[in-house]
């Protein structure tokens, strides 16, 4: 049972064996920071055209490819929870963060629809920086989960590095989640 104020760890030790074998772990790695790369972009040319009136287009092209780059990292992301957690979408440890996903999608899609639609350019600038908004919140969520993983990556290597039983092991840091220890003899 667990103590009060402890946090079941994101990864059984067989998730964390899935993870660091799925080779959607290195895709979303190099896709999150790409998409905050296009985010960044995109935001300065949708507040531009906002503060300006010019830039329409480059705004639109700009929110156009960061909701593409976003489904791609959403489908791609459910694929590797399938892989570690056997299931697509909303698993125990990232149901919140996916639950809000929801409302990033939604607000990205709403801005195609407005596109489509023909909507007055400045709605469809508002609709884009609200889905900015929700993705801001969403990434900090996952930076946080990403966080503990870290976290519970060192205790379990430490715990194990102070294990009597275990002879000429030494713990080093994994590429891709650095706080992961890994066992090499």
């Amino acid at each position: 049972m667990r103590q009060p104020g402890h946090r079941k760890p994101l990864y059984s030790p067989e998730e964390r064996r899935r993870r660091d074998a799925s080779p959607w772990t290195i895709v979303q790695g190099v896709l999150a920071p790409l998409q905050f790369l296009v985010f960044l972009v995109s935001l300065w040319l949708v507040v531009s055209y906002l503060l300006t009136g010019e830039g329409f287009f480059a705004a639109t092209v700009s929110v156009v490819i960061k909701t593409v780059v976003l489904y791609t990292i959403m489908i791609t992301g459910s694929i590797w929870e399938r892989d570690v957690y056997g299931k697509y979408l909303f698993v125990e440890a990232f149901f919140w963060e996916d639950v809000f996903s929801m409302l990033v999608l939604a607000l990205h899609t709403a801005y195609l629809v407005a596109l489509y639609v023909d909507a007055d350019p400045r709605h469809q600038m508002f609709i884009a920086l609200a889905a900015y908004a929700t993705y801001v919140i969403n990434a900090t969520q996952f930076l946080l989960k990403l966080r503990a993983a870290r976290l519970d990556g060192a205790h379990s290597g430490a715990a194990v590095a102070q294990d009597p039983a275990i002879e000429g092991v030494a713990i080093e840091g994994a590429a891709i989640d650095p706080g992961v220890a890994r066992l090499t003899k």
